[in-house]
Parts: C-alpha cells; sequence; structure tokens
C-alpha cells in the first residue's frame, strides 16, 4: 500500500502541470470563427471560410491613429485603431499581423489553398 501512495504523490504534479496549462488555453481571448462568403475575425482568432474568394473583416486594436496590417508576404494597408475595418477579398489562407500592436496573429484558412506563417 505504501508504494501505491509513493507512485500516487509521484504522478500529482504532472497531472497539476497539465490541468493548469488546459485551464490557460481555456482563458485565451482565442476564437475560432466558421462562415461563408465573409469573415469578421480579431487579433488572435483563427478562421476558416467556406468559399474561394473570402471577403474578411477585421476588429482592429484599440489605439491611436492607424496601423499597418500584413498578410503573408503582402502588405494588406494601413486602418484606424479600434474600427472594424474590411481587409478585402482572399483568395489564399494567410496569417494577419497588425503591426506596431502587441497582439496575436490571426488565421484566415481559405477552401483550397495553404498558409505559411511569415
Amino acid at each position: 500500500m505504501r508504494a501505491l501512495n509513493t507512485i500516487n504523490v509521484g504522478v500529482l504534479p504532472g497531472t497539476l502541470a497539465l490541468a493548469a496549462t488546459l485551464l490557460g488555453a481555456c482563458a485565451t481571448n482565442e476564437r475560432f470563427v466558421s462562415d461563408w462568403g465573409q469573415i469578421t475575425l480579431a487579433p488572435g482568432d483563427t478562421g476558416t471560410c467556406s468559399s474561394n474568394p473570402c471577403q474578411v473583416f477585421f476588429k482592429m486594436p484599440p489605439g491611436e491613429g492607424t496601423y499597418k496590417v500584413m498578410g503573408t508576404g503582402f502588405t494588406i494597408g494601413e486602418y484606424p485603431a479600434g474600427k472594424t475595418v474590411n481587409l478585402g477579398s482572399f483568395f489564399e489562407s494567410s496569417a494577419i499581423k497588425v503591426q506596431g500592436a502587441d497582439v496575436p496573429k490571426t488565421y484566415i484558412y481559405v477552401p483550397g489553398t495553404s498558409s505559411n506563417e511569415n
């Protein structure tokens, strides 16, 4: 019986670490969005559009002035902070990054294409 207690105590730290990781993942602001024809995303979201092309709207992070928005390997444009903006039609999957804002990348997946996270 004593050996069984030792094993349980040895497994407990690993179990607690796994539980803390899972709870931390639940506390993030990431959303998984799916739609057809058009999609509205925010920083940190992952979106799947069921059409090609896909019209992408984006909720810009708060702040002053404008932010430059980048796609995978290209500039999308410069947009006002705190507004929902139209990024245009996407024909390919892309990672979206807001330069100058401390926000996570956003990912858009468009059917029949692949994304690379540059």
